[in-house]
């Protein structure tokens, strides 16, 4: 049954008051315009998913059988040998190269480093876009409204204390305005994003949102098609989900329940 107009427009108008609260908290007060050829660029996507028919849900890919040893011992991976830091490296290692950095602009905006966060011999790793506002003031990753809401997800959720769980993000510097973090910003932080997971060793990753999980999987995602499927990184079981943020935005009893069976899924996996 469709809902009446009145109902629909009342919805919209909700939805929309969640996200501008939500921008709010996060320290967004406005946007930078796009250039031109981005903004055609979107309108011809906009144009050709609206005269498409819709695509089929991605099917689940698990992660190679070698991933998993029955020893349960944890996995190691190799790391460029363009910093000096023992392998596998420690997570003070990592931070004592990353250092003040510079290497990117998006040192000129941030407060301070926003490093990571949680047991360095942690089983189940959670990866996200970047610093937020509060984020940024308190040097800690995940802090924000959108933290809080990961942490009931893993503490009352799971049944795991956040301090069990390794949490970082793929930038470790706040955008400007929250924006996404731009191509150059990703592979400069890179490095040090897969000297994190080299220290850590976890048994399975959560990538939380679409920059985060289109950054592992090396192509562009729609983070509502492939969450939930597994995947690998650098041969550790990857789960895509949705990241908190869009749960605050889009508080739906389905979106709750996906979330919910995804981070169950990856907690089993950190678990073999």
């Amino acid at each position: 049954m469709e809902m009446p107009p009145a109902d629909e427009a009342r919805a919209i108008v909700a939805s929309a008051r969640l996200l501008i609260e939500d921008l709010v908290e996060e320290g967004v007060h406005s946007f930078e315009r796009a250039p031109a050829a981005a903004e055609a660029s979107a309108a011809n996507v906009e144009r050709t998913r609206t005269n498409s028919p819709a695509l089929p849900r991605e099917p689940v890919r698990t992660a190679a059988a070698s991933t998993s040893d029955p020893s349960g011992s944890k996995p190691s991976l190799s790391l460029p040998e363009e910093f000096a830091w023992s392998d596998p490296p420690t997570l003070e290692e990592v931070r004592r190269e990353l250092g003040e950095c510079t290497r990117c602009g998006l040192a000129e905006g941030r407060n301070q480093i926003v490093f990571g966060d949680g047991n360095p011999d942690a089983d189940l790793m959670f990866i996200g876009e970047g610093p937020g506002q509060e984020e940024d003031r308190r040097g800690l990753p995940f802090v924000g409204k959108a933290g809080e809401l990961l942490t009931q997800m893993i503490e009352k959720g799971l049944g795991v204390d956040r301090s069990e769980v390794y949490i970082c993000n793929i930038v470790k510097c706040r955008p400007p305005n929250n924006r996404t973090p731009l191509e150059r910003e990703t592979s400069t932080c890179r490095p040090f994003l897969d000297a994190q997971i080299a220290a850590v060793r976890p048994k399975a990753i959560v990538s939380l949102g679409k920059p985060a999980s289109a950054l592992l999987l090396g192509r562009e995602v729609a983070i509502t098609r492939i969450r939930g499927n597994w995947f690998e990184y650098r041969g550790i079981p990857l789960m895509p989900t949705l990241h908190p943020a869009y749960i605050l935005r889009q508080y739906t009893p389905e979106n709750r329940r996906h979330v919910w069976e995804d981070l169950k899924a990856a907690l089993a996996r950190s678990r073999e």
